[in-house]
């Protein structure tokens, strides 16, 4: 059973419910409290709720503790339809798509939850304008159009579903928040930077490196007298700002050295003093800037970080943030990342994804076969053991190789390590290579599940028709660099459909494992229990691109990773059927994020 849900003024909403193709089964009712009628209706029957945006409503039923089972994101399968048919950049609400259904002018879509609003004037009310209420009849009219279309793309349907349970998923771990210590950020920041500056100042332990930098640009003699008797013996130096490129640039000019850019590869070429202190200065100063006692400030609130996940905020299906960087958390802050008492941390990540996606893709029967062991890398290096690659490892051979196929390597050892590729594996490297030849004739590719690729620009074509006889100029170069985003996009984005896949059967198992809510050490989370998942429920606090992180109750760490393992299997056999590639899980069950690995 599928209920639309439209969100009116004040606390009120309208439900209808509906067949499985969308078409109305009932009248569309009235409620006065939206939030109840939707916690009555999930312990009745766990519908599929349709609704224009997960994003905005969800995390008001969270708020109440109310967690739903499943639904269907409008927008976000508006967007992935548009896609489909190249769409990309188009309006995706409900108002745009009842548009595009109309033949009317489409509007705008609205600022997405938590952007920054505009420039109010002296007068404005603070308030702003109230959300205006949802059409149900819109919103039924768009989703049986979705549903139509997707029931004639093969695969698509559970491409909606997977997307839609990804959103469900990210407000959750939004509201649910990571584990985090702020003590032991504290710490951590303190050990290597320093107190906690005030009033802007570097921080110690920068300010250090500052002056140092200065010293090592300073000239072997001063044209300054010397000091006075009693006077400070420190010799006058010109001040290096190293936040400067300008000036870092020019300080190595003026020691003879004259380089580009002040990015790290090209700093480690250089013979001087100053390079080694730079480098630290920009791992530090890149630490404060990014993950600093501002960072901990804002993000960091109750003990846990809460980050704004956007689903499928990469083209590829990856998920971005529109705040806080969860999915560039540093490796030295992960020992913040702490466990509440009596409970665990179970991070899990795929092992090799993404060459593995490629074996059960390309159906290549001696890859596949490779794929089927632990170690791909290793189980393929036989075929590299005697070839090109002079000063490698037969696994990093292999390695490179792969690497190369997807991402488009075509340099150096690699042209001889793809030539053994071809040779070994033909099936597996024309796939990548078919997807290239497609990227490069402007055509679009898609995903196993149909997630597809943007189109190429009007300046793309426009630069690449003219085309140029040398293969070396500007459209020889907008030609390989799209073939090059199509090659790797196939791989990378069936890899995102087989993660939200994983996602979606993960959570589903974590909430069937869920322990009685009289757990001695119950996470601060909620303010209730919510529906269908007690608070002392494991629950999936972190995701990023092929790993996940569940914190679980530490008598159901091993029923979790049990979970992890089943949920890997069953996203293989949703994506790729009886294929003998298998996706193996590297688990750890730690205390903190920093001992898993």
């Amino acid at each position: 059973m599928r209920i639309a849900v439209g969100v009116g003024r004040g606390d009120g909403g309208t439900l209808r419910t509906l067949a499985e193709d969308g078409t109305p089964a009932a009248p569309a009712r009235i409620v006065p409290d939206l939030v109840a009628a939707i916690a009555d209706q999930e312990r009745a029957g766990a519908p599929r709720w349709v609704w224009p945006s997960t994003a905005r409503l969800y995390p008001r039923l969270l708020d109440a503790g109310v967690r739903v089972a499943r639904c269907h994101d409008l927008e976000l399968v508006e967007s992935l339809l548009l896609g489909h048919a190249g769409r990309y950049g188009e309006p995706r609400s409900v108002a745009a798509a009842w548009a595009r259904m109309r033949g009317e002018p489409v509007p705008p879509d609205r600022p997405p939850p938590g952007a920054p609003p505009g420039q109010a004037s002296l007068f404005d009310d603070d308030t702003g304008p109230a959300e205006p209420a949802d059409d149900i009849g819109q919103i039924v009219a768009v989703h049986a159009a979705q549903q139509r279309a997707i029931a004639g793309l093969d695969g698509f349907p559970l491409l909606a579903a997977a997307e839609s349970a990804g959103a469900l998923v990210a407000a959750e771990m939004r509201h649910d928040g990571l584990p985090w210590s702020a003590a032991e950020h504290d710490a951590l920041l303190t050990e290597l930077l320093g107190p906690r500056p005030s009033g802007g100042l570097r921080p110690r332990r920068l300010q250090d490196l500052a002056d140092r930098i200065s010293a090592a640009f300073a000239p072997s003699s001063s044209p300054h007298p010397p000091p006075m008797e009693g006077a400070s013996t420190l010799r006058p130096r010109a001040h290096v700002n190293p936040d400067s490129p300008a000036q870092i640039l020019k300080a190595f000019a003026s020691a003879g050295l004259p380089i580009p850019s002040t990015r790290a590869h090209v700093l480690k070429r250089l013979d001087h003093p100053a390079v080694p202190l730079l480098l630290e200065y920009k791992e530090l100063s890149r630490l404060h800037t990014a993950h600093g006692w501002a960072w901990l400030d804002t993000w960091v609130s109750g003990g846990r970080f809460r980050p704004e996940y956007v689903v499928g905020g990469v083209v590829s299906g990856r998920w971005a943030t529109s705040g806080g960087g969860a999915l560039q958390i540093p490796r030295v802050l992960r020992r913040a990342v702490v466990a509440d008492p009596g409970w665990s941390l179970v991070v899990a990540d795929a092992a090799q994804l993404e060459p593995r996606v490629l074996a059960a893709l390309a159906g290549d029967r001696a890859f596949t076969e490779a794929a089927a062991h632990g170690d791909l890398y290793a189980a393929l290096a036989d075929a590299f053991h005697d070839d090109a690659g002079g000063g490698l490892s037969a696994r990093d051979k292999a390695k490179l190789a792969l690497l190369s196929a997807m991402y488009g390597g075509g340099t150096g050892e690699a042209v001889q390590l793809l030539a053994v590729l071809k040779r070994r594996f033909p099936d597996a490297f024309e796939y990548v290579e078919a997807a290239a030849r497609a990227g490069e004739r402007g055509l679009l590719v898609r995903s196993r599940l149909g997630r597809t690729c943007p189109p190429p620009s009007a300046g793309w074509r426009e630069l690449t028709a003219a085309g140029d006889d040398s293969g070396q100029g500007t459209a020889a170069q907008a030609l390989r660099s799209r073939g090059r985003f199509t090659r790797n996009f196939v791989v990378q984005a069936t890899a995102a459909d087989w993660a939200l896949a994983l996602l979606g059967s993960l959570r589903r198992r974590l909430t069937a494992l869920g322990a009685p809510s009289s757990s001695p050490h119950p996470p601060p989370i909620s303010r209730r229990a919510p529906l269908g998942a007690p608070s002392s429920s494991p629950r999936l606090v972190f995701f990023q691109h092929d790993e996940v992180i569940v914190h679980t109750p530490a008598g159901l760490a091993a029923d979790v990773t049990a979970a992890v393992h089943a949920s890997a299997d069953e996203a293989c056999r949703l994506l790729f059927g009886d294929t003998p590639v298998v996706f193996p899980m590297e688990i750890a069950v730690v205390d903190r994020y920093a001992d898993a690995k």
